[in-house]
């Protein structure tokens, strides 16, 4: 059994969907992190960085152990399990590359243009359209690799699980944003149907339910 420690966020949503494609039992434990219950100690001891998601995986060989950051659980699910991340070789560099360019740049970029777009107290024209440039701009490489391969990794794999959160929601809003930069984005539509379609995905993007 598998605890997971959530919220309603492209972050949480990474874990959820990883344990249903896993097909994992899991226990949904709701972290509102707008009530600030990320800072609560007991919260803190399994995520010292005050950040959800984070599980607890109470079959571990050696123990309980608990995990935090969405790439690093969704590696250590994979391995777990066998799914979703080849042992060794192209597919495997390939997806972990994607999974990086996620967590390195979808998640903090597009984090950056909601805040400033929609919760900052003070809108701040460059600070908006900064962040609106670089999250179209990684549209623009998602949309050439998905142009190469079926999907980010080339197999299905964590790259698409990680990274489907954040691009479904936010495509059509950025590319109203910037549109001569995002265009049509055919090739990423392509790809937001296929991953959506999957039953553990529409699953895992509703966890957890409050």
């Amino acid at each position: 059994m598998i605890d997971l420690y959530t919220w309603t966020t492209p972050n949480g949503r990474k874990a959820s969907i990883m344990l249903e494609e896993c097909g994992l039992d899991y226990t949904v434990h709701p972290v509102n992190i707008g009530k600030g219950e990320q800072f609560a100690p007991d919260f803190l001891r399994i995520s010292p960085n005050n950040r959800i998601p984070a599980i607890v995986d109470r079959n571990a060989e050696e123990g309980p152990l608990s995990v935090f950051e969405s790439g690093a659980i969704l590696i250590y699910l994979a391995e777990k399990t066998g799914k979703f991340l080849a042992p060794k070789g192209r597919q495997r560099s390939n997806a972990l590359e994607w999974l990086m360019w996620q967590i390195g740049g979808v998640g903090p970029m597009f984090g950056q243009l909601n805040h400033f777009m929609n919760t900052s107290p003070e809108k701040i024209p460059y600070a908006i359209d900064r962040y609106a440039r670089e999250a179209a701009r990684l549209i623009g490489v998602m949309e050439k690799r998905l142009g190469e391969a079926q999907f980010l990794g080339g197999d299905y794999s964590i790259a698409d699980i990680i990274t489907y959160p954040w691009i479904a929601p936010s495509l059509d809003l950025i590319a109203k944003a910037r549109p001569e930069l995002v265009g049509e984005a055919p090739n990423t539509r392509r790809w937001i149907g296929q991953v959506g379609a999957r039953p553990a995905v529409q699953r895992g993007m509703v966890v957890p339910k409050v």
